[in-house]
């Protein structure tokens, strides 16, 4: 009989996506626990924005009462340096799981790297912060060019969908990417679609915007979404896979959709108040992209060879599979030497608690299978 072997896992983070990977992660320490080659899986430690749990010995935490034990806990959050000492000592490995959008956690990665503890995590913070984090972290991971802890981060861009181990394959296989493109935002998706569907019709831009906003496609204050940033953080993790040397989000064109008169708003609600004194705007570039027998999309796209990354609206013929995209999903266009001039496309549901815990779920069993 092989001998079973014992993991452990810590948690930061429970809200919508955490939620949803600790009922995954319940799934597959069952499915792990009865394979022919048992992995048993324990929860050491978890925590959220005021509250953690865990035991300095270690004992593994009850997964059927998980979040009323954390709502009882009077444990505070550990500090981000205290859990890397915290983790280090533990008997067995640990696969710390981190599943919010903290930069000051990331910013602490290469210390858990360092002392052996392994990181899968949705968060792009740290992977879209400074290029010298970003070499640091790889610098720590043994899935980098150190000998610690392993590293990966498949969830920051395109939640489940798998595009950075596709993107990763084409280039360490020896193709060479010459140009990224897609829709990457499952909110601009959802509103470019909403507001200039192909064959025509769509709301005025407010009123797509108020309708994603009611449908929780949006962040409570939409400026968050509309300003482009998020997307600028997805393709600045994706130039670097690709090679080049990024420095931050804010070093290429990003187009933002907020109107200057309302980026001083005092809310999202008064923002929304005030945006369709602005809807004009948009039904101009509408109309022109009619009159051309195109549509409007947001998109972002990065040119390797001339090293040009830009995120901002662009027109597309009907017949481009941007255009033709349904409600909230992403398209990511991978154009290569060996696909010549028909791109490597990925194409699916780029938002979500489930899909973007599936990627999580999917870099734990990577780390467990590099364990082994």
């Amino acid at each position: 009989m092989p001998t079973p072997r014992q993991v452990y896992v810590a948690v930061i983070g429970v809200g919508g996506v955490g939620k949803c990977f600790l009922n995954q992660f319940q799934a597959l320490r069952t499915r792990m626990s009865q394979a022919r080659s048992p992995t048993y899986l324990d929860l050491i430690f978890v925590s959220r924005s005021k509250k953690s749990l865990f035991s300095e010995s270690f004992r593994p935490l009850n997964l059927d009462t998980i979040e009323q034990d954390l709502n009882d806990s009077k444990q505070p959050v550990l500090e981000a340096s205290a859990l890397v000492e915290y983790l280090a000592t533990a008997p067995e490995k640990v696969i710390l799981v981190d599943n919010t959008s903290s930069l000051d956690i990331a910013q602490q990665y290469p210390a858990f790297l360092r002392k052996g503890v392994s990181i899968v995590t949705p968060n792009k913070k740290g992977f879209s912060d400074s290029f010298e984090l970003w070499e640091d972290m790889f610098a720590a991971a043994s899935n980098g060019s150190g000998n610690g802890g392993y590293l990966f981060h498949e969830s920051t861009v395109g939640a489940g969908l798998p595009v950075l181990s596709s993107l990763k394959e084409l280039v360490d296989t020896g193709d060479e990417v010459t140009k990224i493109e897609g829709v990457f935002s499952g909110t601009m998706s959802f509103l470019f679609n909403s507001f200039m569907p192909v064959g025509g019709g769509g709301g005025s831009f407010a009123a797509e915007v108020k309708k994603a906003k009611d449908l929780g496609y949006t962040e409570p204050d939409p400026r968050d979404d509309l300003n482009g940033l998020d997307v600028a953080r997805k393709l600045t993790i994706l130039a670097r896979l690709a090679g080049l040397k990024i420095q931050n989000p804010t070093s290429f064109p990003v187009q933002s959709l907020i109107p200057k008169e309302l980026e001083s708003c005092s809310s999202g609600d008064d923002f929304m108040s005030r945006l369709p004194e602005f809807d004009d705007q948009m039904e101009k570039l509408k109309q022109e992209a009619a009159n051309e027998g195109k549509v409007v999309r947001f998109v972002g796209s990065i040119d390797v060879a001339s090293q040009a990354v830009k995120v901002g609206l662009e027109k597309f013929d009907a017949s481009h599979p941007i255009a033709a995209l349904k409600g909230s999903d992403n398209i990511i266009n991978f154009y290569t030497k060996r696909y010549g001039s028909n791109p490597l496309i990925i194409q699916g549901a780029g938002a979500g608690g489930e899909v973007t815990a599936m990627g999580v779920t999917g870099d734990l069993l990577k780390v467990l299978r590099l364990l082994n």
